[in-house]
């Protein structure tokens, strides 16, 4: 770990090692593997640590799941007295499907989640799912136990709270079992990051307040920080970020974030749309839903995240993450459709539709970026109503050259956000012709919309510059109830799949 591994604990709980129950816990969470459907009297098997139980208070354990229905089915929870001779109060089974699930890295982690959320009012728990895998287990209990109460009074804050201490029982704390906790605690919580500032409300998370809290975060990781104002911004050029940001009276900045690896470390840069509300802009969206667009900044929360995780995680790979922020808002100095606007770096882009901003402000974004002649190039948005179409409300989108297309997305199904590879098709492109700038800024038809952006985005891509751009649309923000490890509201997605990406590109190159 790097000097910077602290973990804030009021974002997640504490998580410790320990080969038995610690003499504080009140419940001891277990796994529960469903029996094989082909054999009809057998019964589920319990996931218990050597030695953490003798045979009797297993079998007790297993009787009483017996006779409560207890199936094993993944995600199912099932709670019974602790046995007498358990210093516990209650058992939590948590089922983590047959086989096969048992052994998905993320069906633990998920599993973890579900269960520590049926933990309300158990201050704290043990748990022996971490023997199954400690990395998935810690992962999914922090993640699960997330909750976002900064504007509640006490009248409506949760009465019970979720535990604030939890045992991940092993069968030796080594230095390695230290090593994966940690890291996977560090993980966990720069995702909470990234959360925390998709689910604040953008009453108080606006372009300035955004970037001050990016720079006390990035300085605390040991983070170099640059912020442009709004005034900089249009000295320099940047035309599509102040062309979004001018209709608001909360006027824009983009941020520049850098982690530096080895002399000898490969170059990525990450930029990520940060559109802190979007209401269309002229371009008005339909109300419903609207309140919504508060998570329009999620690709941006998870490129500073991600920074920060490069730093705690003291990668050997240089990232500068950077960030545009600007509030898209209809009035008399918005802009408005059929204006031309010159992007940074020269090119122009008729404005067909306001609410096609975050290409605007990622093309930018994108061109300053490459100015540092990164290696590789990672953008990510809330960007296309349509990836949600296309993949739905769980799957990422990512396109760009095709391998390291390829390679994010495998690097994502191993952390389980399971961003799935999309086309860039050629012919798309000449539908972002303009009759009198360099390109528009969407089609005239919405067939293909989420390619279409990445078409886009695409034309201020350097050819030499290895490139994927993740939609997020629906991933970034779960608008119903909590599943797994991913509360409701802001999810946290990709944070995860950019530190894998960066990971793996600081041991292959």
């Amino acid at each position: 770990m790097s000097k910077n591994d602290t973990v804030d604990r009021t974002r997640g709980p504490e998580l410790d090692l320990s080969t038995s129950i610690a003499k504080d816990d009140t419940a001891l969470v277990i796994g529960l593997i469903s029996a094989p459907s082909s054999e009809d009297d057998a019964e589920p098997t319990l996931v218990i640590a050597e030695e953490l139980l003798d045979d009797a208070q297993a079998g007790e354990i297993s009787a009483a799941l017996t006779a409560l229905g207890a199936t094993g089915s993944h995600g199912e929870v099932t709670k019974i007295a602790a046995p007498a001779s358990l210093p516990v109060d209650i058992v939590v089974a948590v089922g983590l499907g047959d086989t096969a699930d048992a052994e998905s890295v993320d069906k633990i982690r998920q599993a973890a989640g579900v269960a520590v959320r049926s933990l309300e009012g158990v201050a704290s728990a043990a748990t022996t799912l971490s023997t199954v895998n400690l990395p998935a287990a810690a992962e999914g209990l922090f993640l699960g136990a997330y909750r976002f109460d900064e504007f509640r009074s006490d009248k409506t804050k949760p009465k019970k709270s979720l535990p604030g201490q939890i045992t991940l029982i092993v069968d030796a704390k080594t230095k390695e079992a230290k090593t994966e906790l940690d890291r996977a605690a560090t993980i966990a919580d720069c995702v909470a990051i990234a959360r925390d500032f998709v689910n604040t409300p953008p009453s108080h998370l606006y372009p300035e307040e955004f970037a001050a809290r990016a720079r006390t975060l990035g300085a605390k990781a040991g983070l170099t920080v640059e912020i442009l104002d709004d005034t900089e911004l249009d000295a320099q050029g940047y035309g599509g970020i102040i062309g979004v940001g001018k209709g608001s009276s909360r006027l824009p900045r983009l941020v520049r974030l850098t982690h530096a690896g080895k002399k000898s470390a490969k170059k990525v840069a990450l930029v990520g749309k940060g559109i802190t509300f979007d209401t269309g802009g002229i371009s008005i969206k339909p109300a419903a839903n609207m309140d919504q667009m508060t998570s329009d900044m999620g690709g941006a929360a998870a490129v500073i995240a991600a920074t920060i995780l490069a730093a705690r995680l003291d990668l050997d790979v240089s990232v500068t993450a950077t960030v545009p922020m600007a509030e898209n808002m209809p009035s008399g100095t918005a802009q408005r459709p059929g204006d031309v606007l010159t992007q940074y770096g020269g090119r122009t882009v008729e404005v067909l539709n306001t609410d096609a901003e975050g290409r605007l402000v990622l093309a930018d974004a994108i061109v300053r970026a490459c100015e540092d002649d990164p290696d590789y190039l990672i953008d990510t948005a809330t960007l296309t109503g349509a990836q949600m179409v296309a993949l739905g409300t769980r799957t990422p989108g990512v396109m760009g050259t095709e391998e390291f297309r390829d390679r994010v997305a495998a690097r994502s199904a191993d952390v389980g956000e399971n961003a799935w590879a999309m086309p860039l098709p050629a012919e798309l492109r000449g539908d972002l012709k303009s009759r009198v700038a360099d390109l528009a800024n969407v089609t005239p038809h919405r067939w293909g919309g989420m390619l279409a952006a990445g078409l886009f985005l695409k034309e201020f891509v350097p050819e030499n510059v290895a490139w994927a751009h993740i939609d997020i649309a629906g991933p970034a923000f779960n608008t119903g109830g909590p599943w797994g490890y991913t509360p409701k509201g802001g999810t946290g997605v990709p944070v995860r799949t950019i530190a894998a990406v960066l990971e793996d590109i600081s041991s292959n190159g």
